[in-house]
């Protein structure tokens, strides 16, 4: 009786990446040839709009992973989750993981990861325990953790996460609700079934530059917040009822100073105070609900959160 073994597919999302696709593949290559599981390998590459060499690096390196290969080039740069979810609508494996083309995460995850899956669990978390990264990013990435973790899902690692391993299922439910404006960790993380959690030490970046601008984590971060949580809208409802309880209770104390016939002395510069507020708040309110609104207009679109422009297979013959 022939025993098929298992597959894992790791996902790699690339953009401009060409001075690190030769340790990349040399990496994966070395860690798939001394694999101790009783798994095989298939690599999915998606091109997330690479303007430089990466594709034709990607090809001329090829041989070097020892495993399956699958290029998924997509039509434009749609963002690093949209081309993580082209990678797990594509992906063959019985078990999908994440990684990435800086090696700040070490390929010995899947290793640990598999254990866990062995164990029954449907979904693991990789979680940061030390990060090796500039301050600022640091600094973001605890923030973002502790707001999620407040307002959103309680159960968000307290250092962040970007590496995840899930099985056939979790696969299989993804590709059945992808999410348009939303992160699928956060969405993976957020669908239940049953988890683990194990921590690592992200390194350094080995080459180039990170394609995380400010404004990319803004627009993370502002998603990511209007997508898991109600907390503006109810937010904004508190401070307007609390605007609202100040200015009748101002207006009554001014009524009464005029029947009992004090003094009330122009306030310009109080009155000016509260119409700016007031407005201003008006405003950051209409902000949050449009913000809402967006997300439920490019919902209703029903738009593809990312267009394939060739996928490119090449099979591995041991």
């Amino acid at each position: 009786m022939i025993v098929t073994k298992k597959l894992i597919s790791v996902i790699i999302p690339i953009l401009n990446e060409e001075s690190n696709i030769f340790l990349l593949f040399s990496e994966l290559g070395l860690f798939i040839k001394k694999n101790s599981f009783n798994y095989d390998f298939q690599v999915v590459v998606v091109d997330d709009g690479s303007s430089d060499s990466s594709l034709k690096l990607i090809d001329v390196n090829k041989l070097l992973l020892n495993c399956s290969l699958k290029v998924v080039k997509l039509s434009k740069n749609f963002g690093s989750y949209n081309a993580l979810r082209a990678g797990v609508k594509f992906a063959d494996g019985d078990i999908v993981t994440f990684t990435y083309a800086d090696l700040q995460d070490p390929l010995e995850l899947i290793n640990k990861m598999v254990l866990e899956i062995e164990k029954g669990n449907e979904i693991v978390i990789a979680q940061r325990e030390e990060n090796q990264s500039k301050f600022f990013e640091d600094f973001f990435s605890r923030l973002f953790a502790f707001i999620m973790r407040r307002i959103a899902i309680k159960e968000f690692p307290s250092k962040g996460f970007d590496v995840v391993m899930f099985d056939e299922k979790v696969k299989n439910r993804l590709n059945e609700f992808p999410e348009i404006n939303s992160s699928i960790t956060l969405q993976i993380l957020n669908l239940g079934f049953n988890k683990s959690f194990i921590g690592y030490a992200k390194s350094k970046r080995n080459s180039g530059k990170s394609k995380w601008t400010l404004k990319k984590k803004i627009n993370l971060f502002t998603d990511s917040i209007v997508q898991y949580s109600s907390f503006p809208l109810r937010f904004i409802s508190m401070v307007g009822i609390l605007m609202a309880f100040s200015g009748f209770v101002w207006g009554g104390y001014l009524v009464f100073l005029k029947f009992s016939g004090s003094i009330i002395e122009s306030g310009w510069t109080a009155l000016i105070c509260l119409i700016t507020t007031g407005f201003g708040m008006v405003l950051i309110s209409l902000g949050v609900i449009a913000e809402y609104l967006l997300r439920t207009l490019d919902a209703s679109r029903n738009r593809p959160i990312f267009i394939i422009d060739e996928i490119i297979e090449t099979n591995y013959d041991k």
